[in-house]
């Protein structure tokens, strides 16, 4: 008879003890001392014909450092022999994920094949991303015995908090977000922790107007299924499951849009059993991150300077980046690049196309004369990679970065 694995323990590591021996080593990879000084001046950097205008709030959020820290503190408390497993990305910057793996931790998958879960012992540390996990996974992690390093998000637990409600209630939890993307994962297996509780992801709004006309009109169940394959619990039955329902988000998207989400729902949902009865149909509770909203704010004001173009800095799988990138798009042209490698010269930079999915290359891209170029990064793009972004800019404009520092 084989021996049961012993219980997981979750690991607190923000002891001060311990978070003061990493500090060191977080700051000497992400700080800038040249992002801190445009900040101190106004979030203004000028030399020659080049003004570069640096958005009011922009990288790293508290929950992006605070899942950093403890990825790093984890490497430090633990002894160097023993295993240590991320599941996918701690956040979705490919540079901190490359710093994380040159730390001697592994990366797994965010929901881990067999062969992967094989590998883990008893007594393995797994860290589990500011995205979360979905419900089963973190149960294997513990039935497995691992030693849980919990860096979720407090924003993204606020959501699961709010879809576990739904789900008790026996409200369906239709959910703004992208159904492959890790959180909105993690988010939609809370739906069913309870085994009741039912979920629906839409990603836009002509999705969203599919679905308030199922519930006014009905329709073709399986040509609804088929629609929405990949993005509803199992045993989803629109017929049943659309009579009372709850909005929630993924927390990094817009919150305009996530709004219009709910105003749609809830118009339907009046419109099919009548606004005295709309509580007993219709639930909806603000869960966008307030990080993700300050800098979509900032750079809707930033929108409103004279500029001749955006650059947008971050991970091409980042969610809150890349609705900057829609933001910008629609006012200005904007480049959406990872680091500042991508602006190979002041005539070609390469830089990611979010509708077709791709790196594109754009010839002839930085106008010459006097010019403003506004900045602005996700929260998960680290200080650093701000800096050489604005580096290179200027030294596309022949300001060398000792000028550049000597004078400012």
């Amino acid at each position: 008879m084989s021996t049961p694995a012993p219980a997981a323990q979750k690991v607190n590591l923000r002891r001060p003890d311990i978070m003061e021996a990493v500090q060191a080593q977080v700051l000497s990879h992400y700080r800038s001392q040249l992002v801190e000084r445009i900040r101190a001046n106004g979030h203004v950097l000028a030399s020659g014909d080049l003004t570069v205008k640096l958005a009011k709030e922009f990288g790293f959020c508290y929950g992006v450092e605070r899942a950093i820290d403890l990825a790093y503190a984890a490497r430090k408390f633990f002894p160097p022999d023993k295993p240590i497993y991320l599941l996918g990305e701690i956040i979705h910057n490919p540079e901190v994920n490359d710093q994380i793996r040159n730390m001697g931790i592994q990366i797994i998958s965010p929901k881990p094949t067999e062969d992967e879960l094989a590998r883990l012992q008893a007594g393995d540390v797994a860290i589990i991303p500011a995205f979360g996990t979905e419900v089963a996974t973190r149960k294997r992690l513990e039935e497995k015995g691992c030693e849980l390093v919990d860096t979720t998000c407090g924003d993204v637990m606020s959501v699961w908090k709010r879809v576990r409600q739904y789900s008790k209630e026996k409200v369906t939890s239709i959910i703004h977000g992208k159904s492959w993307h890790e959180e909105t994962k993690a988010t939609s297996s809370q739906a069913r922790a309870y085994g009741s509780g039912h979920y629906l992801v839409v990603f836009t709004l002509a999705e969203t107007d599919y679905v308030c006309n199922y519930i006014i009109h009905g329709g073709n169940k399986q040509e609804f299924l088929e629609k929405f394959k990949g993005a509803y619990s199992a045993g989803f039955d629109p017929d049943q499951h659309l009579q009372a329902v709850g909005v929630a988000n993924q927390t990094t998207m817009l919150r305009g849009e996530t709004e219009e989400v709910q105003n749609r729902l809830k118009a339907a949902m009046i419109q099919k059993y009548g606004a005295t009865t709309i509580d007993e149909h219709f639930r909806f509770f603000d869960t966008i991150c307030g990080a993700t909203q300050d800098r979509q704010d900032a750079l809707q004001k930033l929108l409103r300077e004279p500029m001749n173009l955006l650059i947008v800095i971050g991970g091409y799988n980042s969610s809150n980046t890349s609705h900057l990138a829609e933001m910008g798009e629609g006012k200005l042209p904007t480049y959406f690049i990872k680091n500042a490698a991508k602006m190979e010269s002041d005539r070609l930079i390469r830089h990611y196309d979010q509708h077709d999915k791709r790196e594109i290359e754009t010839r002839d891209w930085l106008p010459s004369g006097k010019i403003t170029v506004g900045v602005t990064a996700g929260a998960s793009c680290p200080n650093n990679l701000i800096e050489d972004t604005i580096r290179r800019l200027f030294e596309l404009r022949g300001i060398s970065v000792q000028e550049l520092v000597a004078t400012n």
